[in-house]
């Protein structure tokens, strides 16, 4: 099955627009390249000079500060609480240590200076003891109340089985 030649010219001509329209969208591709290229260094040249200096700048200001003040407000808590503590209770094991030594071997000198005399404790509830009661009361008030909520039989609650009808017009 042969074509006639005006098919012929029709499609030489077809083929003709499509291979021009390939080349042009082959250009703009090309130019759409070049933009997405130069889109790329202006963003990093963007990142260079504002975000990385920005975020410099708060991580110099805000971050190294705060950061700082732990380290610093965390030394401070070991040297003043926990290593006063520790040295309290391994000085009270070694005196314990000591008066047990020199009770076993029958030598009674112990310097009463040095032995700690607990206090004596009052009877009786403290504080932390009333507050935590009384935080407990009201707890359990509130998961009674919701569970008589809950649970109680009220009947406006209850919705009408038979569904409401439209007004009529």
């Amino acid at each position: 099955m042969s074509l006639s030649r005006k098919r012929q010219k029709e499609l030489r001509q077809l083929q003709s627009e499509a291979a021009k329209l390939w080349a042009s969208q082959q250009v703009v591709v090309g130019e759409a390249a070049n933009v997405a290229r130069e889109a790329g260094r202006q963003l990093d040249n963007f990142r260079r000079e504002q975000v990385v200096p920005t975020v410099q700048d708060v991580y110099e200001h805000r971050v190294v500060p705060a950061v700082d003040k732990g380290v610093k407000f965390s030394r401070d808590v070991v040297d003043h609480k926990v290593v006063p503590a520790i040295g309290g209770v391994v000085g009270s094991a070694l005196t314990a240590w000591d008066i047990a030594n020199a009770k076993r071997t029958g030598t009674v000198h112990v310097p009463r200076a040095v032995v700690a005399v607990p206090a004596e404790r009052k009877s009786g509830l403290g504080i932390g003891a009333v507050i935590a009661i009384i935080l407990g009361a009201a707890a359990a008030v509130g998961v009674l109340v919701a569970a008589w909520q809950a649970l109680r039989a009220d009947d406006e609650l209850w919705v009408a089985d038979d569904p409401l009808n439209a007004p009529e017009a």
